[in-house]
């Protein structure tokens, strides 16, 4: 350290004595949440598992051996973590300079708008309540079938009362507190990775017979399933104000998720394409029937249970974030901004994301299956989010003068990219008799505008807060440190020293 540099934080620190305490203090909007909590491996877990990289590993090679496109399907792995990667460093523009319980819809209000805004935030609760709906449908379905390998047959009733158990212990993990949460998620979703890997890595390339779809050698499935498995990476950013480190370190987690998640899937597709996942496929498809170890379906299961149920749990806790910013703002009912005092997590929002997925689930359960729309709308959905942040992206960082032509180039590429899949889905689905990302679209557009016509009219003020992201309080700082002024929704936040209106705290 310089002699410069040591003579002013001597000063600073001298002055902070003298100091006193502040008549109207610097708080940030999002403090009731517990803040600078996690560490860079706790965040990377909430990212991870959100994907289902365990899970993924078995559905990847069974679409691409089911549509019979194996090396083209592999290829197609690798477009898609590509893809991916790109909308990442878009978000990464973001996290670098703000931090928000909101993610991508306040990452989006603050480049494109407040319309574009709610479009994203629309699309991110689908996302998320739906994604984590199918996930606890699943991992219910892996218990009972776990249950089954070791003679408990679970049927009527009492199928329900499997979901309602996991949706409680979800929920109550979930309320302890973000860091046990985190840790949860990080130790179920290891030991669903170590059992998947371990299984695929150990099978042998013997074939296991595989009926194909209707649609051999068809790209867009496995496109498809490969964009959804990717997806989940950016539910770091709405945990970020709980990090200690969440400029730094929910920026390398977003960067770093396609990378490790893309790499397994690129495992997955080779295991696919040598023959080494045929056993798994087989297992997960016809169970016994196919002359494998009873011992290896049991596995199978219970890998796969556990990276399921991670995802849930990961899924809800992004989606109460979500609904607590919105709720903070007043943009949806304010009770959901409302913070357990002693846990710091949003209750209200964390009790009705879980129930959401539990009666999510428990439809499922009940019809059977899950609706072949309610996937295409899903992924829909999804791209809709991930254009909207890559065009916010570039808008953002044109607006503050920042835009370098990496980010450019990679912001117009994934928009562009994103809208082009989302064209092909709506119009080759729509060319087969099939509506429903269609409908999605236009929902998501239509209700986006509704809203924002409703609260231009009923609730104005909201529009001015939407995107509210944290702060700097006075206690962050040094007393007498730093430079506090009104901002402009008439709260006091850090300002840089040569503000007209700056007075030290």
């Amino acid at each position: 350290m310089t002699a410069l540099g040591s003579s002013a934080l001597a000063d600073a620190i001298a002055r902070s004595f003298t100091e006193d305490e502040p008549t109207r203090p610097a708080m940030s909007p999002l403090r009731a949440l517990g803040r600078r909590q996690l560490s860079g491996v706790e965040v990377l877990a909430q990212s991870v598992a959100t994907t289902a990289p365990a899970a993924s590993m078995v559905l990847l090679p069974a679409t691409m051996l089911t549509q019979q496109a194996l090396a083209s399907g592999l290829m197609a792995v690798v477009v898609a973590t590509v893809f991916v990667t790109l909308i990442a460093w878009c978000m990464a523009q973001f996290t670098r300079r703000m931090v928000a319980s909101g993610g991508l819809y306040a990452f989006v209000a603050k480049g494109l708008g407040v319309r574009a805004a709610l479009a994203t935030g629309i699309a991110m609760a689908v996302k998320y309540l739906g994604s984590g709906a199918l996930t606890l449908y699943h991992g219910g379905q892996a218990v009972i079938a776990v249950a089954a390998q070791c003679g408990i047959e679970i049927r009527g009733p009492a199928t329900a009362v499997v979901y309602l158990a996991i949706a409680a212990a979800i929920l109550t993990a979930l309320l302890r507190g973000v860091r046990f949460a985190a840790l949860a998620i990080l130790v179920v979703e290891v030991c669903s990775l170590v059992f998947i890997v371990g299984l695929m890595s150990l099978s042998g390339n013997e074939t296991v017979h595989v009926v194909p779809g209707d649609g051999g050698g068809a790209l867009l499935p496995v496109v498809l399933t490969a964009l959804f498995a990717l997806a989940g990476f950016e539910s770091a950013t709405f945990i970020a104000p709980e990090a200690r480190r969440p400029m730094v370190t929910v920026t390398r987690t977003v960067l770093a998720t396609p990378a490790i998640c893309g790499t397994l899937f690129v495992f997955a597709g080779w295991a696919a394409w040598s023959g080494h996942a045929d056993t798994l496929v087989g297992a997960y498809l016809h169970g016994t029937s196919t002359g494998i170890s009873p011992v290896v379906v049991a596995l199978l299961h219970l890998g796969m249970c556990c990276s399921w149920l991670a995802s849930a749990m990961a899924s809800s806790n992004a989606a109460s974030r979500l609904l607590y910013s919105m709720g903070v703002e007043g943009v949806l009912p304010r009770a959901l901004g409302v913070v357990h005092r002693g846990l710091r997590t949003p209750s209200v929002a964390l009790v009705a994301a879980t129930a959401l997925l539990a009666i999510g689930a428990a439809t499922f359960a009940v019809a059977g299956h899950v609706p072949d729309w309610t996937r295409v709308t899903l992924r829909v959905a999804l791209l809709i989010a991930y254009v909207l942040v890559a065009a916010a992206a570039v808008a953002f960082l044109t607006r503050i003068h920042e835009l370098t032509a990496p980010t450019a180039w990679a912001g117009r590429v994934a928009a562009v990219g994103g809208v082009a899949v989302c064209g092909y889905v709506v119009i080759g689905h729509a060319v087969d008799g099939r509506f429903g990302a269609l409908v999605a679209v236009v929902a998501i557009v239509s209700v986006a505008t509704a809203w924002y016509l409703y609260l231009r009219r009923a609730r104005p003020g909201t529009l001015a807060v939407v995107g509210v992201f944290d702060s700097p309080e006075s206690r962050d700082v040094l007393p007498g440190a730093g430079a506090f002024a009104e901002n402009s929704h008439g709260r006091m936040a850090l300002v840089g020293a040569d503000h007209p209106d700056a007075v030290r705290q």
